[in-house]
C-alpha cells in the first residue's frame, strides 16, 4: 500500500475509485464500504484510494472535544493494508481545510488531484464547509464533473448497525465481546515495554509495563482483562491490568500484562496486546498477599476462558 501524508503528495498514472472518512476502528461497517471499493478496482483499470484525516475533525472543530480514538495512525495503516487498499492519503485536518466549499473540495481535490472515476460513500455522508452538502449534491457534482457516485444504502448499513461511537461506548464499559463483534477483530493496544517497579515479580506475577505514546488512543475501562500477544511467532495469553494500582499506592495510569506461559526479556520491545475479555474492576487490597490471592483467582478464570476458545 502506498501512503501519502497530504493530498498534494498523491500521484498515480491511473484514475481512482475513492472513498473517504475518518474510518476510526476500521469496523465491520467500514469494511462493507472498503470491500466494495476493492471489488470495483479488480479489473485493474483503476486504483483504490482511501482519503482519511488526522487529527480527527472533532478534535479541531469542537473546542472542548475529548474524543479518544480506536486506532492510532500506525494501527489504522496496518488494518487498511490488510484489507488490500492500494493508496492511502492521510491529510492533515485543520480549520482552513474545513472551510473549503463542497464544490471546491470536489473540483480541486477529487477531480483535479485524485482524478476519480467513482466515489463510494454512505447514504448519510455530508461534506463541504459546515457539512452543508449531502449525497444529492455529490450526485449533481458527479454529473457535472464526470464521475460516478455509488452510495451505500440505509438498508445495507442498517443490517450491520455499527458505528465508531458504539464501539467506543462498549470499550468504555468493558464490554469487549460486543466491541470485538462490532470491529470484526480483537481490539488492540500497541506500545513499548518499559521498566516498572517490578513489584509483580515479588508475588509471582511478573508484568510487562506497556507505554502507549499516543495520548488520543482509547484505553479500556480500568480493570483486569484476558489478553493475547504474538511473541516469537506464537500466541501467548495473559492477564492485563489497566488502572492506578491502588494496592501499592500508584498515582499514574498504568497498563501491565502478565503473560501466563512466557519467560523472556521484553524490555524495549513494541508489543501489540489484543483484548479478549473483561474479568473485573480494579480494586484496592489491604495487602500484597490478598492481591496475590485474587490474581490466582483471575488466572484460573482466564485459563478457563482460554481453554474454551482454543
Amino acid at each position: 500500500m502506498k501512503i501519502f501524508h497530504s493530498i498534494k503528495d498523491f500521484s498515480s498514472n491511473k484514475k481512482t475509485i475513492l472513498t473517504l472518512g475518518t474510518f476510526d476502528g476500521v469496523h465491520i461497517g467500514h469494511k462493507k464500504i472498503l470491500d466494495k471499493l476493492i471489488q470495483s478496482t479488480q479489473l485493474n483499470e483503476f486504483e483504490s484510494l482511501v482519503l482519511t484525516f488526522f487529527p480527527h475533525p472533532r478534535m479541531v472543530l469542537q473546542e472542548k472535544s475529548e474524543i479518544k480514538l480506536l486506532n492510532t495512525i500506525p494501527e489504522k495503516v496496518k488494518l487498511l493494508e490488510a484489507i488490500g487498499i492500494e493508496n492511502l492519503v492521510i491529510h492533515p485536518f485543520d480549520e482552513s481545510f474545513s472551510r473549503l466549499t463542497a464544490e471546491e473540495f470536489v473540483s480541486s481535490i477529487l477531480v483535479d488531484q485524485f482524478r476519480i472515476q467513482k466515489i463510494i460513500i454512505g447514504h448519510d455522508h455530508r461534506f463541504g464547509r459546515n457539512r452543508t452538502a449531502d449525497i444529492n449534491d455529490l450526485i449533481g457534482f458527479g454529473e457535472k464533473y464526470g464521475f460516478e457516485v455509488e452510495q451505500i444504502s440505509v438498508q445495507e448499513l442498517n443490517t450491520i448497525s455499527v458505528s465508531s461511537t458504539k464501539v467506543r461506548k462498549a470499550i468504555d464499559e468493558g464490554d469487549m465481546q460486543l466491541a470485538n463483534n462490532f470491529l470484526g477483530y480483537d481490539y488492540f493496544l500497541t506500545g513499548t515495554v518499559v521498566t516498572g517497579k517490578q513489584l509483580g515479580r515479588t508475588i509471582g506475577f511478573p508484568t510487562a509495563n506497556i507505554q502507549i505514546s499516543e495520548d488520543y488512543k482509547l484505553i479500556p475501562l480500568n480493570g483486569v482483562y484476558v489478553v493475547k500477544s504474538i511473541l516469537q511467532n506464537k500466541i501467548i495469553y495473559g492477564l492485563m491490568n489497566v488502572g492506578f494500582r491502588p494496592t501499592v499506592g500508584g498515582e499514574e495510569l498504568s497498563i501491565e500484562v502478565n503473560y501466563l506461559d512466557y519467560e523472556g526479556d521484553l524490555y524495549g520491545q513494541e508489543l501489540t496486546v489484543y483484548i479478549l475479555k473483561y474479568i473485573r474492576l480494579e480494586q484496592k487490597f489491604e495487602s500484597l498477599e490478598l492481591l496475590k490471592s485474587q490474581l490466582e483467582v483471575d488466572k484460573a478464570q482466564a485459563l478457563s476462558y482460554i481453554e474454551g476458545i482454543e
